[in-house]
Parts: C-alpha cells; structure tokens; sequence
C-alpha cells in the first residue's frame, strides 16, 4: 500500500494529505529529499486532529518517502522538553494503532527535529530516556 492509500483510508486525515512537503508549511526546509521525485506526499497530523483531539499532546507531521513513513515532530529540544516530545510520541503510537491502522502497517520511523538547536544535555536522564526509545534529535532531516 502507499502512503496516499494508506491516508486516504484513515478518515481523519484522508482530507489533509499534500503533495510534496507542502504539509510541514515553513518546516519543509527541515526535511532534506535526497530525490525529491521519491517524495509521495505528507500530512500535518497535528493540524488534521485537532478539532478531534483538542488537548492531547498531538504529532506534527508524517512524510511518505520510498516505501516508507516518516513520523517528524519539530520542538525545541531541552532537556525540560524531552518528556513533553515522549508525551506526543506515545500519543502517536495510539493514534496509530486506534485512528489509523493502515497508515501503522508502513514501514515508519519517528524523528525529532530541533526547531531551535539541540540543548539536550548529552548524559542526562532524559537523553537515555530518548536513546532507548531510539530517538535521536536533529536540525535537519535527510531522506
């Protein structure tokens, strides 16, 4: 299934699917295609949901690139912020799993872009908190 099928049957985003980038608005510059002609389109989920889920802490974005999901949330990365982004990621998972089962088969990946800089300190808590979830923060994202 491609990433457009697989949004066009999840109800709540099937109406919010972009070509291209165009779903991050501005973000898009924090998203680096390789080959852009592999780019199959994205969602900004926060934006879709929020009438539904009003209070939740919400994802930003999902782009279907080769065969593949990317999840992107763009937060400013502190230490203070690191369970906030946890927080949204395990929001997602849910969403996933109840909201959008098709679009939770693709393959995916989950990734925290820095809106500005990376302030993690490198040995706290809370950056093995995101290591063992894999999660690795960075300014741009290549594909």
């Amino acid at each position: 299934m491609s990433f457009k099928q697989a949004i066009d049957n999840t109800p709540l985003l099937k109406n919010d699917f972009k070509k291209g980038l165009k779903a991050l608005g501005l973000n898009s510059t924090k998203v680096d295609p390789n080959d852009p002609k592999k780019c199959e389109g994205s969602v900004d989920i926060d934006t879709a949901v929020k009438s539904i889920y009003p209070n939740a802490s919400r994802w930003d974005y999902a782009v279907g690139y080769n065969g593949k999901t990317y999840f992107i949330e763009v937060h400013s990365a502190k230490t203070d912020e690191v369970n906030c982004f946890l927080n949204k990621l395990q929001w997602l998972k849910d969403f996933l799993i109840n909201d959008a089962p098709e679009l939770n088969q693709e393959p995916k990946s989950f990734h925290w872009i820095a809106s500005n800089g990376n302030h993690i300190l490198p040995n706290s808590s809370q950056a093995r908190k995101l290591a063992q979830k894999g999660i690795t923060v960075v300014r741009q994202l290549t594909l």
